[in-house]
């Protein structure tokens, strides 16, 4: 209906002016009209132009005052021609928000005598608001100072009107014709009798849909392919649940150590301890806590089984490593190089850079006579993959590795060295009692997966990276990782 009261209208007028004056004449939605004019407009039957208004709406406040009044003239009228009164007095006379704009109102317009008591200092006042407002309500023009006033105390707003003048295009019609979109039998065998509608090879298809792969994962394979470059088997990380045994015990870390506390750990109430533990490394490494051995005086304390035998989230992927050199002792010898990379669990308070859960990168290597020669060669090959030739290495404390080094790399970004990662060689007192043969040495490293992507993708807060607060853009638009891409 709206498209024939156009095309209609246009064949006998020039132009049509004002698309909104044009919907109320022939009674005709707007929003109805503005479709077809932008309809008609992609075909070329019409050439529109926007034509925009502003006017002004009163708010809900500025309603309120136009019919009852401004504040600061109903504050005036409930103070006494004669006489006067107290302001408590007054304030019970008026609602609250009333009292208080009016009241700060008629003092700067020194209408009334503020004191302990309040008076008239004018006979007469001009509600100067409500005819402002009573004349935007008629849609009357007000002066730009006028419109600023009743703008800052909130009183109206503005509105912008959306139409279009309408003429003639170049390809106008009385009535639109109809083209044929579709290639159907019955379109090809009249296609001389049909005009088809142009093809738009410029068009945008719609968006495919599809999986994206988050940030970690990306960073993750990265590092997963430098490993398997570099000889490595990867560890089956599958569980989760630990025993303390495999997880503190088996790495002669001590019962009594910070780390095995509630505040650091997240133990498990069902099931609550492990059933199954193999009793002769158990006693092993009792021993070795309690009265040291190979070349150790242990920890001198009461080792006990119901500690060993608690149920925990992993702190660390080392409890896996622990699992898989017991197994190596088993067999004949042979030389190994391990990696893990998965997640872990720590009792920590959330901030901008720590969580509760993250994901740990470890990689071992197992064989005779290494030395920590070996250890420092090997991180400098495997950062060296990451784009990252200069490191220092500085001495630190584990439980489970003597030597242990902390591993700094220079940042050209930042300007300065960054710590990147823990290393060491396991302690003899955590491999003679797996049964591995005395002249095997386990050298190892690990570091987070989620700092690096963090500096990768320029993102300042791991809840950003990793959680639910996680923004699916982030997820969608990602750009590739480069680490170990030339």
């Amino acid at each position: 209906m709206a498209e024939e009261a156009i095309l209609g209208f246009l064949q006998q007028n020039e132009e049509i002016t004002d698309s909104g004056q044009f919907s109320s004449e022939h009674n005709l939605d707007h929003d109805e009209v503005v479709n077809v004019i932008k309809s008609l407009h992609g075909f070329r039957y019409i050439e529109a132009q926007d034509i925009k208004r502003e006017s002004w709406l009163l708010t809900d406040e500025g309603k309120k005052y136009a019919a009852e009044g401004s504040p600061e003239v109903q504050v005036f009228l409930a103070v006494p021609a004669e006489g006067s009164l107290s302001k408590d007095e007054l304030e019970k006379k008026l609602a609250p928000s009333v009292f208080k704009i009016g009241w700060s109102q008629v003092g700067k317009n020194k209408w009334v005598q503020m004191g302990k008591q309040v008076s008239r200092k004018v006979k007469h006042v001009e509600d100067k608001v409500k005819n402002l407002l009573l004349q935007t309500q008629d849609g009357l023009e007000l002066d730009k100072e006028s419109l600023k006033y009743l703008e800052g105390r909130k009183l109206i707003t503005s509105r912008t009107w959306k139409g279009y003048s309408v003429k003639k295009g170049p390809n106008y019609a009385p009535k639109r014709k109809n083209f044929a979109t579709d290639l159907t039998r019955e379109n090809l065998q009249n296609w001389k009798e049909l005009e088809f509608k142009e093809y738009n090879y410029n068009a945008k298809g719609l968006p495919v849909d599809a999986g994206h792969l988050h940030p970690l994962l990306k960073v993750r394979k990265q590092f997963k392919d430098i490993f398997c470059q570099m000889g490595f088997e990867e560890m089956p990380t599958n569980n989760f649940v630990e025993s303390s045994f495999w997880n503190f015990d088996a790495l002669f870390q001590p019962q009594q150590h910070p780390a095995r506390d509630s505040h650091d750990t997240f133990f498990l109430k069902a099931p609550s301890t492990t059933r199954e533990l193999p009793e002769d490394y158990v006693e092993r490494v009792k021993q070795v806590h309690e009265s040291g051995g190979y070349g150790s005086r242990g920890y001198n304390y009461d080792w006990k089984r119901e500690e060993a035998n608690k149920n925990l989230l992993r702190t660390h992927t080392t409890a896996v490593s622990s699992r898989m050199l017991y197994a190596l002792a088993k067999e004949p010898f042979a030389p190994k190089k391990y990696f893990s990379i998965d997640r872990v669990f720590r009792n920590e308070a959330v901030d901008r850079t720590h969580l509760a859960e993250f994901h740990q990168i470890e990689g071992l290597i197992c064989d005779r006579g290494l030395t920590l020669g070996d250890l420092i060669g090997v991180l400098q090959d495997f950062f060296s993959r990451l784009g990252m030739s200069k490191l220092r290495f500085k001495p630190a404390y584990n439980p489970y590795t003597e030597p242990s080094m902390e591993i700094f790399s220079y940042h050209e970004g930042l300007g300065k060295w960054v710590e990147i990662g823990n290393s060491g060689m396991f302690r003899p007192e955590m491999l003679q009692p797996m049964g591995l043969p005395e002249d095997v040495r386990v050298i190892a490293w690990g570091l987070s997966l989620e700092r690096p992507t963090m500096i990768l993708y320029g993102i300042d807060n791991i809840r950003d990276l990793f959680g639910h607060k996680v923004d699916l853009d982030l997820i969608k638009r990602n750009p590739i990782c480069r680490i170990g891409i030339e």
